[in-house]
């Protein structure tokens, strides 16, 4: 993201973690500016801590951060959203409103802000707090595509970013919003192998966690079907085989659609 390619104010409605993640991410891609981004959160020691930090314009109220941006980031929890939503919705309805709050649609931030209310809504997972998040955008009516790009750029600075229709957010919150957590079980499962053979478990976790890094960015940067790069690890008679087989007979793959199955489920229930 070039510093000529954003030039409006963006402000913050919440600054938890995914916040301090996008408003670390544009920062440092020379996005924005530290004037230019303005927070608000009733925690001050939250706000403290991103002012020391990051620079960034700091205030307590929300009517606050939104009057003094263009684009508006709404990062509170879902439990006090239609609260905040109710507050902010008047002055929110001329300016791009971004939301990353879980299970909070389209329609409802809409008919907060009205119906001439240009928003976005973002499905942000953890790894965007270190750069490798994965984001989908499902946007709202009559937001233009200079607007969409604004966007994609805010989330590409923490990651890679797809653009899906709203009716598939909720696969994609089961998929790639909860999947960190998957893999950090598999992670762990996997250092405990390591441990139960005899490594130590500071090596283990290393080995482990390098391991599915490097497999996940050879399926990125290659192109080629994970069956494909599984097939060239797994020799004829080999260790690998060996292991893939147990983990067939234990339903691994099969318990990993069951658990995507479960989560969208949940999304669905918890959007009402």
């Amino acid at each position: 993201m070039s510093s000529s390619t954003l030039t409006q104010s963006i402000s913050f409605v919440g600054g938890g973690r995914m916040a301090e993640a996008l408003i670390s991410g544009v920062l440092s891609s020379r996005g924005y500016k530290a004037d230019q981004i303005h927070v608000a959160d009733p925690d001050t020691t939250r706000l403290d801590h991103l002012k020391r930090q990051y620079g960034i314009q700091i205030g307590l109220t929300n009517h606050e951060a939104v009057v003094s941006g263009d684009v508006v980031v709404l990062a509170v929890k879902p439990q006090v959203a239609a609260e905040v939503l109710k507050e902010i919705g008047d002055m929110a309805t001329k300016r791009l409103v971004i939301s990353v709050v879980a299970g909070v649609r389209l329609g409802r931030i809409i008919e907060a802000c009205g119906m001439q209310a240009r928003v976005i809504r973002a499905m942000p997972n953890t790894p965007a707090m270190v750069g490798e998040g994965m984001t989908a955008l499902a946007i709202g009516p009559g937001v233009e595509e200079s607007e969409v790009r604004c966007a994609r750029q805010i989330f590409e600075s923490v990651g890679r970013v797809v653009r899906v229709d709203e009716r598939f957010m909720d696969a994609v919150t089961g998929l790639s919003g909860s999947g960190p957590a998957y893999v950090f079980l598999m992670i762990e499962a996997m250092a405990d192998g390591g441990v139960k053979m005899g490594l130590p478990r500071e090596t283990a976790s290393l080995l482990a966690a390098q391991t599915v890094l490097g497999a996940a960015r050879m399926v990125l940067e290659t192109g080629q079907h994970p069956a494909s790069l599984k097939d060239q690890v797994a020799s004829p008679g080999g260790t690998t085989i060996a292991g893939l087989h147990r983990l067939e007979q234990g339903g691994l793959r099969g318990l990993l659609i069951d658990a995507v199955e479960a989560a969208v489920k949940r999304s669905q229930e918890l959007g009402g």
